[in-house]
């Protein structure tokens, strides 16, 4: 594992020198090393911390990972994912794609508790998400990569938004590039991050309409053994009823621990477990990203390399830096 973790990290060496920095919307550049002055232990505390998180939980490196994602994609990368309701603010945790389902919010918390006793008001809540989403994949086996830093803190969160800009796990392909291009993300993009279901678990409530969708149409290889049928059924057993609705499934069904690239793997042999998922080959007409999750499947490095660009991609988002936003002192309310 180290040694190809060692091999990926050498593959990144041109583009850790092509985004040393990127600017923000006031000019202002996210920058590697952005706290070596002023909090120099910041990135070691967030690493330990996530280490320690991650060892009493192995499933919050998803869901820390998976934070980040529903927070780029409202307002951008700002951390209003992390606002409470607040007056007439109503908390982006409340929409439909976050509520009952996100998690890791203490994590984060405690994490920003110890920055702020290190180095009061100068590490970003938005930067402590980057940092987590980061160290998760690389304490379950991905890549690691240079996480630029300086983002500030939103003053607002966007319920509407969340409601809006987050895919569904029900959404079609069209619907997903379409997402994915309101975010300045293209194709590779929605691929290769499509690959962060290589951990985690999803709700039955996410995923029923996958049991009994009918058979979808076989462009690429005839489904000899029935696997889509066979496993739905094993899927059906375990959401029997709306009972079951928050029964827990593994995104990946063959190492659900572990950040590989065997999530493509199962796309190929029908057993993504997502609609969303699914429908990457399945409604893929033109085959352009079937031959992309072909590429992943056989070929780790590669999906390690093109993952941690579109990270670094999305992790840009309409960023704030500069004198917009602010440094939060607790990462659930904007300061007073």
């Amino acid at each position: 594992m180290e040694i190809k973790q060692k091999k990926v990290w050498l593959s990144l060496i041109v583009l850790y020198a092509i985004t040393t920095s990127v600017l923000g919307d006031f000019g202002e550049p996210l920058l590697k090393g952005f706290y070596k002055e002023s909090c120099p232990l910041a990135e070691e505390i967030v690493k330990h911390n996530i280490e320690v998180a991650v060892l009493k939980d192995p499933r919050m490196a998803a869901s820390l990972l998976r934070l980040q994602f529903h927070d780029c994609f409202v307002l951008g990368c700002d951390a209003s994912v992390l606002l409470d309701t607040h007056g007439d603010m109503l908390s982006e945790k409340q929409a439909t794609p976050n509520l009952n389902s996100l998690r890791g919010f203490e994590v984060i918390d405690y994490i920003k508790y110890l920055l702020e006793e290190a180095c009061p008001l100068t590490v970003s809540c938005s930067d402590i998400l980057a940092l987590a989403a980061r160290d998760s994949v690389f304490l379950r086996g991905g890549p690691w990569w240079e996480v630029l830093l300086g983002r500030r803190d939103s003053l607002k969160a966007s319920f509407a938004g969340a409601n809006q800009f987050i895919p569904a796990p029900n959404s079609s392909l069209d619907s997903l590039i379409i997402n994915f291009k309101q975010q300045g993300l293209n194709i590779q993009d929605l691929i290769a991050l499509s690959g962060a279901h290589t951990i985690g678990k999803a709700r039955c409530v996410s995923f029923k309409q996958r049991i009994v969708q009918p058979n979808m149409e076989q462009t690429f290889y005839v489904d000899e053994f029935r696997r889509h049928s066979t496993f739905r059924r094993v899927l059906g057993s375990q959401c029997k009823d709306s009972s079951r609705d928050n029964e827990l499934s593994p995104l990946d069904i063959k190492t659900p621990a572990y950040f590989d690239n065997h999530y493509f793997i199962n796309l190929l042999e029908g057993r993504g477990l997502l609609i969303s998922d699914n429908v990457l080959v399945s409604e893929d007409h033109e085959g352009e990203i079937f031959q992309k999750v072909w590429e992943y499947a056989v070929d780790q490095d590669l999906f390690f390399i093109d993952f941690v660009e579109s990270m670094l991609k999305m992790g840009n988002i309409n960023v704030l830096t500069g004198i917009e936003g602010e440094i939060r002192e607790n990462c659930r309310f904007v300061n007073i």
